[in-house]
């Protein structure tokens, strides 16, 4: 009798183990991905989903990736990156520039004509990372640093000249930003993207640095009714880092093939899809900010561009110091952005 239940059992144990023909398959994975981002933006739609979705699919449903956007998990935006790194998330996508002072050499895409297009960038910003950023992105895991297609200035009243600027409140998302209003005479306001809108119903704020794929989000199309660029090659004043970073532990602890998965769907890799996504995601929402009849679409002149080049020069050499206070060298980390970006350009 013994034998018979110990050969059932054994019969058991065999077809169980068909079921899980590798033992890995034990190993699933849950990623969850906090950030910024209402579920309503372009980026959070159009790039956080997808990325999800696909590492889903390529990893025949091993790794279940958790999105939890507006921060949903709890904290603010400025602390995402030490979220993910200390393990609190296991992936976060944000602006490092939230924390001013923790990744500061990857600014100098953000200052004033480094940026062209949304390609050249993105491009850039790989090789600049292999560079320049190995010590500022050692803490965590990389996934992917990119850019959008170019910020401008969005606001409740004209801008024409450069003393249109003068006593403006315009938010900005960076640190490099602020810099730039108050160069031009105006008072520089570092917010997250949540306290945009209610600040702008209130009058707190008189307009934003702001890019057109994330501007339906917060309904600039209603709230605002300048939309400022300048002329000539680079009409987009400068653009945003984004940094999407995994918890190095969490990584490190996936087995090979689950690795190979990330791996695929990262880095350089990755960049082509955001390039596109990116594109797209800001055409859409200019056509959004166009369904407003009272918005106006402003460049100013090309004498104006000028002063406007001249006016927001101090901004480079303001950062310049920054990173020789770190140690490094500001003109060095100018130079090869500015060369990087030559390179990619079309």
């Amino acid at each position: 009798m013994k034998k018979v239940v110990f050969a059932a059992l054994a019969a058991a144990s065999i077809s169980a183990s068909a079921l899980v023909p590798d033992v890995a398959r034990s190993q699933d994975v849950t990623l969850r991905v906090h950030t910024f981002m209402p579920p309503v933006a372009n980026p959070y739609k159009h790039f956080l989903v997808p990325w999800a979705d696909k590492i889903g699919k390529d990893s025949k449903g091993r790794i279940n990736v958790q999105l939890y956007p507006a921060m949903q998990l709890g904290g603010k935006a400025p602390q995402l990156l030490q979220q993910v790194r200390d393990g609190v998330v296991d992936i976060v996508w944000t602006l490092p520039g939230f924390t001013p002072g923790v990744m500061v050499k990857d600014e100098v895409f953000e200052l004033p004509f480094i940026h062209r297009d949304t390609r050249s960038s993105v491009m850039a910003l790989q090789d600049f990372a292999d560079i320049h950023l190995k010590k500022e992105l050692e803490p965590y895991h990389p996934l992917l640093l990119h850019v959008h297609a170019g910020s401008l200035f969005m606001t409740k009243g004209a801008i024409h000249r450069i003393e249109d600027f003068k006593g403006m409140k315009i938010r900005s998302p960076s640190r490099t930003g602020t810099w730039v209003i108050e160069a031009l005479g105006g008072s520089g306001l570092q917010l997250p993207l949540p306290e945009l809108a209610p600040m702008l119903t209130k009058g707190t704020v008189d307009g934003a640095i702001l890019t057109y794929e994330i501007a339906p989000a917060v309904k600039m199309q209603e709230l605002t009714d300048y939309f400022t660029t300048l002329s000539g090659s680079q009409p987009r004043m400068a653009t945003t880092v984004f940094a999407f970073l995994m918890n190095k532990a969490k990584y490190n602890s996936l087995p090979p093939d689950l690795k190979k998965v990330i791996d695929a769907n990262s880095g350089r890799n990755l960049a082509p899809f955001a390039i596109k996504v990116w594109d797209m995601i800001d055409a859409d929402g200019l056509k959004v900010m166009h369904t407003k009849s009272k918005n106006k679409f402003v460049a100013l002149n090309a004498a104006e561009t000028a002063r406007f080049k001249k006016t927001v020069a101090p901004v480079a050499e303001r950062f310049k110091e920054e990173v020789n206070k770190m140690g490094g060298d500001g003109a060095k980390v100018i130079a090869d952005a500015e060369a990087l970006v030559a390179k990619y350009a079309k």
